[in-house]
């Protein structure tokens, strides 16, 4: 038996009984607690191990009040000076770059497995032994694909890979005959993704053949709005869930319920958010502000107090239908996606709470210029089976961002929108794919 082989097997008890302690305990505060006071104790340990860690005085006292924030930046300039150098890697992932360069995070046995379990604990609300999963995202060098199968493979799934974007290997069409064949219950992708083979079916005339063993969509890769959500429960005729936040230096930070609500994965992280002054206050109900995470579950690259950018609210959970307690997160999108219009300042989520409401519609982009001639135009994509004049919904999307005191220059409607719009799969940033800026 190899040493990799002995710690998955480890692992997987360890994970395997937390999760069993803890839903027996209905996931309360103290039994929440105590698996947090107990984590911690083994991240000192292990960030021992790290390099820019272990000098730390914070971290020799074993001080995390005392800890300052990780920047993300430091991350992605210095991530090998974060990589334990006492342990042996399992596995080589890179981020996708969409802040940027990809920064390399390579992964021990343990962490997959604990972030598997972990995931597990929500997902299996809605994923049961027996059901058929297919998912339409990467595999390579990104791990979200990997996460998914591992998921489905821990709830006794029957799991297929079908990324449409595999060159040589799964196509669009091939995509529909694997649908045919397979006829999945549950599928996991991006929404932009499947926006575009919604498009595809339409045009084609199969949509309603391919939905039809369709019993939820799983969205992952983007910041996915309520009203994108639901247009696509409309379009599949299925339940749409946000499947799950997180990123490749955390893991999954957190998973949706049946309910489609984010429950923070508290027993994998401690979770805080940062204020505008740059106060770091504790991530309980009530407070919103840049999310700040302690990954209690990574083994490979310990984070202590890291920095994600991404705007984030915390609400009770103790009102969710699905009765599992944890709190409620929200995520409002990174910090730096924020753009101007007119001098307001919009976000993917304000732009798509309008869009995705209007059924002619299924894609837009944004497009600026700055300079003494100003202007910002907003390109609507129109839907394949809608064939009426454009001027009507260009003004009735104009008047719904006007009650809210966006102005734009201009607005019109076009037959397709760049396939950039809808990269998802965790390639996507908005403000990269979304936004076009004039000269």
């Amino acid at each position: 038996m190899s040493s990799f082989h002995r710690r998955t097997v480890a692992a997987r008890t360890a994970a395997t009984q937390e999760r069993n302690t803890l839903t027996s305990a209905g996931f309360t505060p103290e039994a929440v607690d105590r698996v947090q006071a107990e984590k911690l104790i083994r991240l000192w340990d292990r960030l021992d191990g790290s390099p820019r860690y272990r000098e730390l005085p914070h971290v020799t006292a074993r001080d995390f009040a005392a800890a300052p924030v990780t920047p993300k930046q430091e991350v992605k300039t210095e991530p090998f000076a974060f990589v334990r150098d006492d342990d042996i890697l399992a596995r080589y992932y890179e981020t996708s770059g969409s802040t940027g360069s990809p920064t390399p995070t390579p992964r021990a046995v343990e962490d997959g497995v604990w972030n598997t379990e972990s995931v597990a604990t929500v997902w299996g609300r809605t994923l049961r032994p027996g059901d058929r999963v297919a998912s339409l995202l990467p595999s390579d060098v990104a791990p979200v694909g990997d996460l998914v199968a591992s998921v489905a493979e821990s709830l006794d799934c029957t799991f297929l890979r079908c990324y449409p974007f595999a060159q040589g290997m799964c196509d669009w069409d091939r995509l529909e005959e694997l649908f045919a064949r397979f006829r999945p219950e549950h599928v996991f992708v991006a929404p932009g993704v499947l926006i575009q083979w919604t498009r595809m079916l339409k045009q084609r005339g199969r949509l309603d053949a391919v939905r039809e063993s369709v019993r939820t969509a799983l969205l992952l890769g983007e910041v996915s709005t309520a009203p994108m959500r639901v247009r696509l429960g409309d379009l599949w005729n299925c339940r749409v869930l946000d499947a799950s936040y997180g990123s490749t230096e955390t893991g999954t930070i957190g998973a949706s319920c049946e309910h489609d609500r984010m429950h923070l994965l508290l027993p994998a992280h401690i979770a805080e958010l940062r204020d505008e002054d740059g106060v770091v206050h504790p991530g309980v109900p009530g407070n919103t502000g840049e999310l700040v995470t302690t990954t209690l579950n990574n083994y490979a690259r310990p984070l202590l107090r890291y920095a994600t950018g991404d705007i984030a609210s915390v609400t009770p959970g103790d009102g969710c239908p699905c009765g599992l307690g944890l709190p409620v997160l929200t995520i409002h999108g990174r910090a730096s996606d924020a753009v101007s219009v007119g001098g307001r300042p919009i976000s993917a989520e304000s732009v798509e709470s309008v869009v995705y409401t209007v059924p002619e519609v299924t894609g837009y982009l944004i497009q600026l210029r700055s300079g003494e001639q100003p202007a910002a135009r907003l390109v609507l994509e129109r839907d394949v089976d809608y064939t009426g004049p454009a001027e009507p919904v260009a003004e009735r999307v104009r008047s719904r961002f006007a009650e809210a005191g966006v102005a734009w220059t201009s607005v019109v409607l076009v037959n397709q929108l760049p396939a950039v719009t809808k990269a998802g799969a965790s390639q996507k940033n908005w403000k990269r794919t979304n936004v076009e800026w004039l000269s």
